[in-house]
Formats: structure tokens, C-alpha cells, sequence
């Protein structure tokens, strides 16, 4: 879904609300984003609906996700929570729906079967997961022969992610990424400001572009203008493989923003 021509580069709103939300959101419909990154958690959901409801964009132009957290993963409380995040959102349908994490004692088969009801009734067309590991992936596809359109995860040049690579490749489960520059940490490596030097882009531009030669769908989110739009436009150049290769030694740092300091529920990572 998100590899298809115009929704490899998303626009993330976390942790957007209000006005603030409004001006980036519309600067970046107005540049050209069609893909649209929420969740519940996010508590924006109804901002992002007043602007895309005064948007003279069709909706089968854009591509809408959102997630739902581990604390609606129960039968009674799953569907109904995607309805108000439509209602929210003023909606009809969501393009994707995430799970936002898998639970808590990672038994992921209880969710998964809720994702699965709430495409069956029509709220989305399609789904998947975020911060699921490479284990829970392989019993993913297991679980389900419904196409999985990503596992959204923490994806940038200082997080060494191949085992997750590895893992989209052998189940046919696409990456999406989320802290695309790392909360701006990347930004100030010696390397990348030598790489984007090089190519006469900026340091953003050359980490967005890594993660799509990685083969790794863009979520960028910015309340800047000028970066809303220098993020989007990272199609008209390549990095070479050996500049790739030099941006992958990056890793080796394995910093990584979202832990279990940070969410005590996330699973052991890979």
C-alpha cells in the first residue's frame, strides 16, 4: 500500500494537536502529501478531520492511517474505538489500520483477530502492525493469509534494523518507518553532513532517502514549511550504493529513542 507511487513518503502528526497541527497539515497537503500518519494514542485525530474536511483533495486520493493502542485491544472496546476514530476523523474508512504494539504478554492472536473484524465490517481497506519484532511477524502470516500492508518500527541510520530487513523479506511484510531522523540526532553526523554536501541536498533529505533506498516507506513529520517540503522532495536523486554502505556503519550506535524507559510495554527488540 504505502510503496505505491505517492504514499512512500508520508506525513507523520505526532505529536501534532490544534493549530499547530492545522498550518503543518495543510502546508504539506499543499506540497503534495497524500499520505497521512495518526493513531489514537496521538489525540489529533479530530484536528486532522476539520482540515481534511475543508480539503479539496478526493479522498481516493489519500491514504489515511491510524492505530489502535494496546489498551482497546479487547473485545468490546476494538471496533468501537475505530468507529470514533472515524467519526473523528470524519471518515468513512481508514486506508490502513495499525496495531500500535503488540501486547503486552505477546500473545498477539487476540488483536490480530479484532484487526481482522474491523476490516470484515468495512472500517479499512487495509491492515497492519507497528513494533511487532521479527518473531511476531513469522507467526503473523501464520495467523492470517490477509495481506499485511507494513510493520511500522523506529527505522534510521543509527539503529541497526537489518534483522528486521530480513524479516519484511522473508515474510512479504513491507517496513514502514517511524523516527525517520531520530528526533534530528542523525541530522549532525559528521558523515551525513559530508554526504548531503556532496549531493547538494540537506542532511534530512539524504537520511529520508537511505530509508527509501532501503526499501522502507518515509514518515516525516515537520512544522517548518521550508522542511515540509525539502522532506517531500527526495525523489529527483539516488544515493550510491557506496554512500549507502557508508550510512549503514551509522548503525553500529544502536541508538534507539523508543525503549522500555520510554514504553514499559514495548517487547524485547531485536
Amino acid at each position: 500500500m504505502y510503496h505505491q507511487a505517492g504514499f512512500e513518503r508520508g506525513f507523520g502528526t505526532f505529536p501534532l494537536k490544534g493549530d499547530e497541527l492545522a498550518t503543518a497539515l495543510i502546508t504539506a497537503l499543499d506540497t503534495g502529501y497524500r499520505a497521512i500518519d495518526t493513531a489514537q494514542f496521538y489525540d489529533n485525530e479530530k484536528d486532522i478531520g476539520w482540515v481534511l474536511s475543508s480539503s479539496r483533495i478526493k479522498r481516493t486520493d489519500l491514504c489515511i492511517t491510524s492505530k489502535v493502542p494496546v489498551n482497546h485491544f479487547g473485545k468490546d472496546e476494538f471496533v468501537p474505538s475505530v468507529k470514533q476514530s472515524l467519526d473523528d476523523l470524519q471518515l468513512d474508512y481508514l486506508d490502513v489500520l495499525l496495531l500500535h504494539w503488540p501486547p503486552a504478554d505477546g500473545d498477539i492472536k487476540p488483536s490480530v483477530e479484532y484487526l481482522l473484524e474491523a476490516k470484515q465490517a468495512g472500517l479499512c481497506k487495509h491492515i497492519g502492525v507497528s513494533n511487532y519484532t521479527s518473531g511476531m511477524l513469522d507467526e503473523l502470516v501464520k495467523l492470517t493469509d490477509e495481506p499485511i500492508a507494513c510493520n511500522q518500527i523506529e527505522f534510521h541510520p543509527l539503529l541497526d534494523q537489518r534483522v528486521m530487513l530480513e524479516a519484511s523479506n522473508r515474510t512479504g511484510v513491507p517496513l514502514a518507518s517511524y523516527c525517520s531522523i531520530a528526533r534530528g540526532k542523525v541530522l549532525s553526523e559528521p558523515l551525513i553532513e559530508a554526504i548531503a554536501k556532496q549531493y547538494q541536498r540537506s542532511p534530512a533529505q539524504v537520511v529520508l532517502k537511505w530509508i527509501l533506498q532501503k526499501g522502507v516507506s518515509v514518515n516525516a513529520m515537520s512544522t517548518n514549511a521550508n522542511n515540509i517540503q525539502s522532506n517531500y522532495n527526495i525523489l529527483d536523486f539516488n544515493l550510491s550504493n557506496t554512500d549507502i554502505a557508508r550510512i549503514d556503519t551509522l548503525g553500529s550506535q544502536q541508538y534507539r529513542i523508543v525503549d522500555k524507559t520510554l514504553v514499559p510495554w514495548a517487547p524485547e527488540w531485536d
